[in-house]
């Protein structure tokens, strides 16, 4: 049994009939205004998405107010084959927090990109964001190829110098994946417990085959091999965490990553890109973030990308990780199930709409 947006349905695998009365759900509340657009430098527009308001019991904070601990601060990279899915998932935040007011986004980009910050603007005029730029020539040179090339962009390595990028006084942020779309309000996500010392929370997945996220050399090695020998370590989900930045400037978490990467470029050590750096040094020392917060693996493996139904539970957000992206597939006429729950949230301006 799940359940999607306070609502519960049946049975785990939704047939076509389950999947369009969730849409018929959903699309009533999704109103968009059509004549407004933002243009992008390849010339796709984007629509302009409704203003959300706070409810009444919200916290006021200041619309200067990029630092305030009452509210909930997001950080999400921005680039432009992502930007159609950064612009839904945006999009399903506000749509469905109590205090869209009071979200605080941090975008993330390299110095050649930062324009796209203009088309999140055009998009959400009201949106309280600022754009950080991210200077990617050290970490491009502790990047090894990994299974996919999508991987190795150095942006996918801004998660690991968050508390460096982002001001001292964001003291804790969600960090979101560009792919993915949420069906419950963020704070509920954000207010996940840390525990005393803790420095992140995830999704953690313990039934996962945590050894062949590292090398048969990894393992051989008696001193690497004993990295995990005192900790439960179980593979996590970094494309979904709430951060304590205090804890991670304090425990200067940033450098004992980039000295796994270091080693990586001296003996490969593991396989799969941004990931593995993070097991080694978090693994078995997170709190956990209930599973309905990362439905993942929508966008199927990192090979074929092949379409896959949603696990059983509840869901709260839905994550398309792995190859498939439901924006790639929809334009190519060949979508899976599934993306049919992502189409609502995307502002895209289709020829249809801009020729009416």
């Amino acid at each position: 049994m799940f359940k999607l947006g306070g609502l519960k349905s049946t049975p785990p695998s939704p047939s076509p009939h389950h999947l369009l009365c969730l849409l018929l759900l959903l699309l009533p509340i999704i109103i968009i205004n059509a004549t407004a657009t933002a243009t992008t430098a390849s010339g796709r527009r984007f629509k302009e998405a409704p203003q959300y308001d706070n409810s009444p019991a919200c916290p006021s904070i200041s619309t200067q107010d990029m630092c305030s601990e009452q509210a909930v601060h997001v950080a999400m990279t921005l680039d432009y084959p992502y930007l159609r899915g950064t612009m839904a998932a945006i999009f399903s935040i506000l749509q469905h927090s109590s205090c869209p007011e009071n979200i605080r986004f941090h975008f993330i980009s390299t110095p050649s990109s930062t324009h796209l910050h203009e088309a999140i603007s055009s998009s959400f005029p009201y949106l309280r964001s600022q754009i950080y730029s991210f200077d990617t020539y050290p970490v491009s040179g502790l990047i090894s190829s990994s299974i996919r090339s999508a991987l190795d962009s150095p942006l996918n390595y801004a998660r690991n110098y968050l508390a460096n990028i982002l001001p001292p006084c964001v003291q804790k942020v969600v960090y979101l994946d560009s792919d993915l779309v949420l069906v419950d309000d963020i704070a509920l996500l954000a207010a996940t417990p840390l525990g005393a010392g803790t420095v992140l929370a995830a999704p953690e997945y313990c039934n996962a085959n945590f050894t062949i996220y590292f090398t048969p050399t990894f393992w051989a090695n008696p001193l690497l091999s004993l990295t995990f020998s005192e900790r439960n370590a179980c593979y996590f989900n970094t494309g979904v965490m709430v951060i304590d930045l205090e804890r991670w400037r304090e425990g200067d978490y940033t450098t004992k990553l980039v000295e796994w990467m270091e080693l990586q470029k001296r003996m490969r050590i593991y396989e799969l890109g941004s990931l593995p750096p993070f097991l080694l040094v978090f693994a078995g020392n997170i709190a956990s973030v209930d599973h309905k917060w990362n439905q993942h693996g929508l966008g199927g493996d990192n090979f074929r990308g092949l379409c896959r139904n949603l696990h059983p539970g509840p869901v709260s957000l839905l994550h398309w990780s792995g190859k498939g992206k439901p924006w790639v597939r929809l334009d190519a006429n060949r979508p899976c199930p599934l993306d049919a729950l992502w189409a609502p949230y995307d502002l895209l301006q289709t020829q249809f709409a801009l020729e009416s």
